[in-house]
């Protein structure tokens, strides 16, 4: 794969180092484009495999988060499936990945239990931390969307959220929208990603 152009990539995309490229599957592909159809073609792969696949009981465990992003890039990626062992421009230290996961899910099962949160806000504050832990070389905001509605429709018995936001017309804005709002979820703020996954009708 000849590398992509920084400039191609979307804003707050994880960039990919050398020995991560070499992972790729598929060659020749050398632009963004292309290579978002083939992860599409992946993803749609997935969700059929999901629609086949019932267990509920283990969704929020280690062993179904990593099998669900192989499930989603495998065809794809080489690394699919498996923890990077790199440093990103975001995400925690990979090395302290099973304490961060453990913690999470942890949280997860207590908030359930106790009715800690509403369930839009217990599914919130999962997608914010899982994206922030950022387990995989790529492909971590996909991820953590889908594990989000899993957690929605399968545990919470809620729907699914939208994952976009009224009058915003392009891709672009709906990323940005959605950068920001994770941005704030870092400082405890979950009102504009609450805004951003289930936006009111005009």
């Amino acid at each position: 794969m000849t590398p992509m152009n920084d400039d191609l990539d979307p804003p707050g995309a994880t960039p990919l180092e050398p020995d991560e490229i070499e992972g790729l599957k598929i060659h020749p592909i050398t632009t963004r484009e292309e290579l978002n159809r083939f992860e599409q073609d992946n993803i749609n792969d997935a969700l059929q495999w999901l629609a086949n696949c019932r267990r509920n009981d283990e969704i929020l465990t280690e062993k179904f988060i990593k099998t669900l992003h192989k499930k989603m890039f495998g065809k794809v990626w080489r690394w699919a499936g498996n923890y990077r062992r790199s440093g990103k421009n975001i995400g925690v230290n990979w090395t302290q990945f099973p304490f961060h996961l453990h913690n999470l899910l942890n949280d997860v099962r207590y908030w359930i239990e106790g009715k800690t949160y509403p369930p839009d806000e217990i599914a919130v504050r999962f997608h914010h931390r899982l994206v922030a832990i950022h387990l995989f070389v790529n492909g971590n905001g996909r991820h953590a969307r889908l594990m989000t509605d899993l957690l929605l429709e399968r545990i919470l018995k809620q729907k699914p959220f939208t994952w976009n936001i009224n009058n915003l017309n392009t891709e672009k804005d709906v990323r940005n929208f959605y950068i920001t709002a994770l941005q704030k979820a870092d400082k405890e703020d979950y009102s504009m990603l609450l805004e951003f996954i289930r936006p009111t009708p005009p």
